[in-house]
C-alpha cells in the first residue's frame, strides 16, 4: 500500500515537505537510491609508473571517472524509473543516451583500472591455448592488439573479447560503447582516449600501448574467460 493512501486511511493529512515524517510515523522503510562510488585502484597510484604516473591518475581517475561517477548518481537520483538499487552492469545494457554515456564510461574505467598489473603475470592454460588458437601466440596477439588500438580513430577503448561462440576477437568501440551491448564478454581493455596517455608519453600512442600489453593483469583477464556473463564492476563501487 503507497504511502498517501494509508494516509488518508488514517486520517492524515499531509504538508508540502512532510512526507518522510509521515513515513516515520507509519514506520515505513524509505528506500533510498543506491549512489556508487569512485572504485579505488587495485595498486597504489605509482605503481604503474613508466606506463601511468600519478599525476595522469590524479586526473585521469579523480578528475574524468569521478565526473562520470557523479553525473550517473545526479541522474539516478532525479528518475526513479531505473529502480532503487540498479547494478552497473544493468545500466550499461539496458540505458540510453545521458544515463549510458556516465554508466558506460564508469564501468569501461574501472574494468580498464583492474586490467593492468604492476607485475608481470601469465595467462592461465586455458586462456593461453585460447589465445594461441586464436591470435598464433601471445607475441603475436600483442601485436595485432597493439595495432587495432592504433587504429581506434579518435576516442573509444580496444577490447579482448569472447564472443558468443566462445571465440576471442579484439573489437574497437567508440566513446563509450561497450561490447556487453553487442552480446560479447569483455576480458580486457586499453583506454585509447588522449588523456589516458598524453601527460606520460604526449601524442605517442603507440608507446604508451607497447607498455601497456606488457602490464596487462592475465590473472583478471583470465578470470573474465572463465566467467559467465558480464562482469562484476559494481562490487567495486559500491
Amino acid at each position: 500500500m503507497n504511502t498517501s493512501l494509508q494516509a488518508k486511511e488514517q486520517g492524515l493529512v499531509i504538508e508540502s515537505g512532510g512526507i518522510s515524517i509521515l513515513n516515520r510515523a507509519l514506520n515505513i522503510k524509505e528506500i533510498e537510491m543506491r549512489k556508487f562510488k569512485l572504485p579505488e585502484l587495485p595498486y597504489a597510484n605509482d605503481a604503474l609508473s613508466g606506463l601511468i604516473s600519478p599525476e595522469t591518475f590524479e586526473y585521469h581517475l579523480g578528475k574524468h571517472h569521478k565526473a562520470y561517477v557523479d553525473k550517473m548518481n545526479s541522474i539516478l537520483e532525479s528518475d526513479s524509473s531505473y529502480g532503487d538499487q540498479p547494478t552497473l552492469e544493468e545500466l550499461v545494457q539496458k540505458t540510453e543516451g545521458g544515463l549510458y554515456n556516465q554508466a558506460g564510461q564508469s564501468w569501461n574505467h574501472t574494468f580498464y583500472w583492474h586490467s593492468m598489473s604492476p607485475s608481470p603475470t601469465e595467462a592461465p592454460g586455458d586462456l593461453k591455448a585460447a589465445i594461441d588458437k586464436s591470435f598464433g601466440s601471445m607475441k603475436d596477439f600483442k601485436t595485432q592488439f597493439v595495432e587495432k588500438a592504433m587504429g581506434n580513430f579518435g576516442s573509444g577503448w580496444t577490447w579482448l573479447v569472447k564472443n558468443s561462440k566462445n571465440e576471442l576477437e579484439i573489437v574497437n568501440t567508440s566513446n563509450a560503447e561497450n561490447p556487453l551491448r553487442q552480446g560479447k564478454t569483455p576480458l580486457l581493455v586499453t583506454d585509447v582516449w588522449e588523456h589516458a596517455y598524453y601527460i606520460d608519453h604526449r601524442n605517442a600512442r603507440k608507446a604508451y600501448l607497447d607498455k601497456f600489453v606488457d602490464h596487462v593483469n592475465w590473472s583478471f583477464v583470465g578470470e573474465n574467460f572463465a566467467g559467465s556473463g558480464a562482469p562484476n564492476m559494481t562490487k567495486f563501487m559500491v
